[in-house]
């Protein structure tokens, strides 16, 4: 009886063994991203449409990444860049002023700034003012 219970631990442990191996054989690689651009058949709007579309919303102040959200969001287009340009090269074009990314973060490192003088040992502040100028630095670096 001791022996049917030693050989059935080990045969448990064996098929263990080999779920293990098994498992660290198959590496899966990593794929590229592709991205389509092609136009998605569901999407029935114009690019003169959509630019009509955009320069409104920019009229209302909004930036370029929170238009792509309303057109995902309101108007059902994933990605504007399927329908020919991408959002600030529309606005390029029209000769539209838009808030870049780099402006909204410096006007959030003067808050955070402003704030750091009137409390002075704030550390979370401190933290999210370092990582603000970081993103500014490395905003400035990319342009």
């Amino acid at each position: 009886m001791q022996e049917e219970i030693v050989e059935e631990k080990e045969e448990k442990a064996g098929k263990a063994d080999k779920v293990e191996k098994s498992v660290k054989v198959e590496k899966v690689e990593k794929t590229e991203k592709v991205e389509k651009t092609e136009k998605v058949s569901w999407v029935k709007m114009r690019p003169a449409e959509l630019e009509k579309i955009i320069v409104e919303l920019v009229k209302e102040g909004n930036s370029p990444a929170k238009i792509g959200l309303i057109l995902r969001d309101t108007h059902g287009i994933p990605k504007s860049k399927l329908l020919g340009k991408k959002v600030t090269e529309i606005l390029k074009e029209k000769g539209i002023k838009y808030i870049t990314e780099k402006e909204i973060v410096d006007k959030k490192i003067e808050k955070l700034r402003a704030h750091k003088i009137k409390h002075k040992y704030d550390n979370t502040a401190t933290k999210s003012l370092n990582k603000k100028l970081w993103l500014s630095y490395s905003l400035a670096k990319a342009q």
